[in-house]
């Protein structure tokens, strides 16, 4: 087992091939889960991301006027799944680990889980809004931003915990990953701002950068330069996604806040069908990677949906 930046640093001069899977929904078995990223070992990633989905509630009236909330869907622990992949395929999971759901207490029994079962890799993020509510809100004495939650994952790595009278536990030695957005997130005022926020997450002690996915290949270039100029000198991943269909040209950029790029939804807008634009998906992002490789990034990072097929027909052209 190694951490993320170990990984980076053997690439040899060549990108490393990685992925990002989806919980399955409760009640779901994980084999189907395994077996889609079966095809993939061909390839030999060496480390595999795995979500953590928010719970998602409605909201009951009550007699009185008030409002209960009704939590109706939960995925499977993360922690389960990555234990799972680290015993299967000898394979370094990376959990992510959330603010959103979590107070401070419970993220650090999830981390002690996490070091007990030998995983050395997290990624800290702040978390999508729970459904139904359209802003984010932080547990009673949790994180509000992720990198406060870098901060604490960092304490636990020298030996910090949130109780000084707790006993037998030793520090932590995670590798710590966090997020970034070549195209802002959508809630920054503007990208300078959020870079500003990225090097207070690097501050707080992370160790290297995932990007949201993107199809423009130049709003990579122009953002990693910037971080670059800004003095960000950690290793910065560009994360990816193969179209599948048609209906993703509109759905992705309203999901993700991200630009499809002219030339290309021209091109998907010209398919007759999800088998055309599926090909067109793969041909786009062969080249996608052939480019990024080109400039010299330390990996390729597929975010699979847990479907490997179009991800694998990228991936043997090109590893």
């Amino acid at each position: 087992m190694a951490k993320v930046t170990e990984h980076l640093s053997n690439t040899q001069g060549k990108p490393v091939f990685s992925i990002e899977i989806i919980p399955p929904v409760k009640g779901s078995n994980i084999d189907d889960l395994l077996k889609s990223i079966e095809p993939m070992m061909e390839l030999k990633p060496p480390f595999i991301d795995v979500t953590f989905h928010r719970e998602e509630y409605i909201l009951k009236n009550l007699p009185d006027g008030g409002t209960k909330e009704i939590k109706i869907r939960k995925r499977p622990g993360t922690v389960g799944i990555c234990a799972s992949i680290l015993h299967k395929f000898g394979i370094d999971p990376v959990p992510h680990v959330l603010c959103g759901g979590f107070t401070k207490e419970e993220t650090e029994d999830l981390l002690i889980d996490l070091n007990y079962l030998g995983i050395e890799n997290v990624l800290a993020l702040r978390g999508d809004y729970a459904r139904p509510y359209n802003s984010f809100k932080a547990k009673k004495d949790g994180h509000f931003y992720a990198n406060e939650l870098v901060s604490q994952i960092n304490d636990m790595n020298n030996g910090k915990y949130l109780h000084e009278e707790a006993e037998y536990l030793n520090a932590s030695d995670f590798c710590i990953g966090v997020a970034a957005y070549p195209e802002k997130h959508f809630e920054a005022p503007d990208l300078d701002q959020d870079i500003v926020n990225l090097k207070r997450k690097i501050a707080a002690g992370a160790d290297y950068v995932v990007t949201q996915m993107f199809f423009d290949n130049q709003k990579y270039f122009d953002f990693v330069n910037r971080c670059r100029a800004e003095g960000i000198t950690i290793p910065i991943i560009p994360g990816l996604k193969v179209l599948a269909t048609k209906k993703q040209l509109s759905v992705l950029p309203k999901l993700f806040y991200l630009d499809m790029p002219e030339a290309f939804r021209k091109e998907v807008d010209a398919c007759e069908t999800d088998k055309q634009a599926k090909q067109l998906g793969i041909e786009w992002c062969v080249q996608q990677c052939r480019e990024l490789a080109d400039f010299g990034v330390p990996a390729l990072h597929f975010y699979t949906m847990s479907k490997s097929d179009t991800t694998l027909a990228v991936a043997k052209q090109i590893f």
